[in-house]
């Protein structure tokens, strides 16, 4: 009897060791999160954006619509702004310029050699300026997306520098975040 009240007592300790521990690491958590914050994202001072045309300096024409109208759409969707169509009325004005525009090879079939896969890439030089102050919340940032297709799908060029055009505008939005 003695011996088995000795064993309970030693289990019994080690019983509350996880209880424990997940209270030391519960309160460790708990102070650690201080940085969370219910702030915007974006520039509160700002409330309406103009989108410039984007411009091309690549060889493909009709891509500078395609990022143009998914900047806009993004804007829209993800951020608190508004688009606007007259420039004399918005608080920012952003646009740029596509510098490139490539595509490339992927995988290719072993037995032909023909492409089974290939990529578009874009690459992209963004400026955002702040009309009421005239500072540039960005000032000519590169900014490169790519997208995969398949021609065996298909999926020609034309889709692959859709889904680069709208990975680009993504990330262009996400460049108008404040900084952390």
């Amino acid at each position: 009897m003695k011996k088995y009240s000795l064993i309970m007592r030693k289990y019994s300790r080690i019983a509350f060791l996880p209880g424990i521990v997940s209270c030391v690491f519960a309160a460790v958590f708990m102070t650690g999160c201080s940085g969370y914050s219910n702030e915007l994202l974006y520039p509160e001072d700002i409330s309406t954006v103009y989108v410039e045309m984007f411009d091309s300096k690549s060889l493909y024409r009709g891509i500078e619509y395609e990022l143009t109208d998914a900047v806009a759409e993004r804007i829209e969707a993800n951020t608190p702004y508004k688009i606007v169509s007259d420039r004399s009325k918005a608080d920012t004005v952003i646009g740029g310029y596509i510098s490139s525009a490539s595509r490339s090879v992927l995988t290719t079939e072993r037995e032909t050699g023909r492409a089974m896969e290939k990529e578009a890439s874009l690459r992209a030089v963004v400026e955002w300026k702040n009309l009421k102050t005239g500072e540039m919340l960005i000032s000519n940032k590169t900014i490169i997306a790519s997208a995969s297709y398949s021609e065996w799908q298909s999926q020609g060029f034309r889709y692959g520098y859709t889904l680069s055009a709208n990975r680009l505008a993504e990330k262009i939005v996400e460049l108008m975040e404040k900084p952390w």
